[in-house]
């Protein structure tokens, strides 16, 4: 009995009380569970494809070649001077790459009550794990638009040009990952009570792409003062104009949206974390 009392254990799993209770350091230290969760992501989702992680670069490609032909062709709408290909591939990769921390995020206890019924491990680690996936993702779509910028760079000299945003680059990824994750997390701790939010986020997502200048310029609603006010009111606006801007060399950027966008995003990453922290203790009984 005595040498039970002087047991020295290295992990003790306690109840969570607070309302931001989040242990940082346990998470750095399942670390190696996070890169398995994103091998198992990219398993699941291209097992028994044809094409496998081809799909990658096929989406947004395919989604490109479509917005250029219904917007670009048939709609006319201008792309400020640079080559409509360019201009709306630039926006659909950092769309995606925000969609898919949305979309990738919003079933986390749903999809993994199983294993979370079952073992202990930071909750969180699963939704994070969603945004490194959605990330490597983005960085093989970046690569085939870097290829198509410098095709376009070598046989229409001048039209395309990239600028020092480029070195703002980072912050503005930074923060697309931290708002996907914040509004995924707040979706995927709503979802356990109310499973109709998982069908309308896929929904919502969509709608909202198109209250963001993914495929259109902010200066094409110049003549639209109270439109071109709401689309500012979206945080995703400015990630994409400084995106744009940086890559292109067109875009509208304002200190002022900037300092927005980064506010928003810390407040909704914030809620995220604290609603999950909550969700969690007790989702095993509603989920």
């Amino acid at each position: 009995m005595a040498n039970t009392q002087n047991e020295t254990w290295t992990t003790v799993i306690r109840p969570k009380t607070g309302w931001f209770d989040i242990d940082l350091k346990e998470l750095w230290q399942y670390r190696d569970l996070v890169w398995m969760f994103v091998k198992r992501n990219f398993t699941v989702l291209y097992k028994q494809t044809i094409l496998g992680p081809a799909w990658i670069l096929l989406n947004p490609l395919l989604t490109t070649v479509m917005f250029n032909l219904v917007f670009g062709g048939i709609a006319g709408i201008p792309t400020d001077g640079v080559p409509s290909f360019l201009f709306y591939m630039a926006g659909n990769t950092v769309w995606t790459l925000f969609s898919s921390c949305i979309n990738n995020t919003a079933n986390t206890f749903v999809t993994n009550a199983a294993v979370m019924g079952k073992v202990y491990f930071p909750r969180l680690t699963v939704p994070i794990s969603q945004v490194f996936t959605s990330l490597i993702n983005f960085g093989i779509q970046l690569a085939m638009f870097l290829c198509f910028w410098a095709f376009y760079a070598i046989t229409q000299p001048g039209s395309v040009h990239m600028t020092a945003w480029m070195l703002f680059m980072p912050v503005v990824l930074l923060e697309v990952l931290m708002l996907g994750l914040g509004v995924g997390i707040i979706v995927s701790s709503l979802t356990t009570k109310y499973r109709d939010l998982a069908i309308a986020v896929t929904f919502g997502v969509q709608l909202w792409m198109y209250a963001t200048p993914v495929v259109y310029p902010m200066s094409s609603l110049a003549t639209s003062p109270r439109m071109a006010f709401l689309v500012n009111l979206n945080p995703v606006t400015h990630l994409v104009e400084v995106s744009r801007l940086a890559l292109l060399g067109t875009g509208t950027v304002t200190l002022w949206g900037q300092v927005y966008t980064a506010v928003c995003t810390l407040v909704l990453l914030a809620v995220g974390v604290v609603l999950f922290s909550r969700i969690e203790k007790t989702f095993m009984d509603t989920v």
